[in-house]
């Protein structure tokens, strides 16, 4: 066939054909930007998730650990608090010697095992010491505060065999070292506990994006405020409640035994819902603490009992 008798596509054929691409196209497009919006939808909605369960695992599991009665509550308010959060737990192996006179008490404590997330002392860390009194009885056993007056010094256990085990000596000037009805002689005994402590406050607290977070600071090394979870969903979301040992709300910090945490958060950014609107997506957890660390029996047990 001669080239200029060849038939090409009318006007109308290109229409129909651009009009038939152009549907098509058009209903790509849409489901790749609904498939978008779902995939942007579920990953806010996995993080909203996530960082609501981080909450559930962290505050309980700093909380839990106090023990009110002897001041590990240090301030608590509706939407803050600020707490001793152990850190170290190691043990004496050596009699302390204790005086009315001394100019300081020396602690040696072994280096294995050190349980927490500090494998060792240094100066001005805040300890407790576990103060046994008299043996014979539970009702005066109690945890006294001190801090470390320089770095811990290498030492050796005496109590071990050969090879020897290695120990920190730490030296310790407490305000009870002028009391002589704690410093006197055998009160603190080999084997007893020592717990490292920071000083932290939790709070929620608005960041420059605007943005309201439950955020964490470590008032003994004096960082500033550091984001935990969030975003929250304003200034009202982070709320604790504290109840007695008899299930009522207190404000005595001494008398806490159980809190309650409430948290709400929401997405870093709207959602577009099935009705087309745009809004932040809102998720709420609610979480009861019992304080577990607390005196097994006589003054300051919770609940109340005698000791046998």
């Amino acid at each position: 066939m001669p080239l200029l008798a060849r038939r090409g596509f009318t006007i109308v054929e290109l229409l129909v054909a651009l009009t038939l691409l152009g549907i098509v196209s058009t209903a790509i497009y849409k489901v790749l930007v609904n498939n978008q919006r779902l995939y942007l939808a579920q990953t806010q909605t996995i993080d909203l998730n996530q960082n609501l369960r981080a909450a559930a695992a962290i505050l309980p599991a700093e909380l839990r650990e106090l023990d009110a009665v002897d001041g590990d509550i240090t301030f608590m308010g509706p939407d803050s608090i600020r707490i001793r959060a152990m850190r170290q737990l190691a043990f004496v192996c050596a009699t302390p010697q204790l005086a009315i006179g001394l100019g300081q008490i020396v602690v040696t404590i072994r280096t294995t095992p050190i349980y927490g997330n500090r494998q060792t002392f240094s100066r001005g860390d805040s300890i407790l010491v576990y103060w046994e009194g008299n043996p014979q009885t539970r009702n005066d056993d109690q945890w006294l505060n001190a801090q470390l007056q320089g770095d811990p010094v290498a030492g050796v256990c005496p109590d071990s065999g050969v090879p020897p085990s290695p120990a920190y000596v730490l030296s310790l000037q407490p305000q009870w070292i002028n009391d002589p009805s704690l410093n006197k002689p055998g009160a603190i005994l080999n084997g007893s506990p020592v717990r490292g402590f920071d000083k932290v406050v939790y709070r929620s607290y608005q960041s420059s994006d605007g943005s309201w977070y439950l955020g964490q600071r470590n008032a003994t090394a004096g960082t500033a405020i550091q984001p935990v979870v969030g975003p929250l969903i304003g200034p009202n979301g982070l709320t604790f409640t504290y109840y007695d040992a008899g299930g009522a709300v207190t404000n005595v910090p001494t008398q806490v035994a159980q809190i309650e945490i409430v948290l709400r958060a929401r997405t870093a950014s709207p959602i577009r819902g099935g009705t087309g609107v745009q809004d932040y997506k809102v998720d709420s957890v609610v979480t009861r603490v019992a304080l577990r660390n607390n005196p097994r029996c006589g003054p300051g047990a919770v609940p109340p009992r005698l000791c046998s």
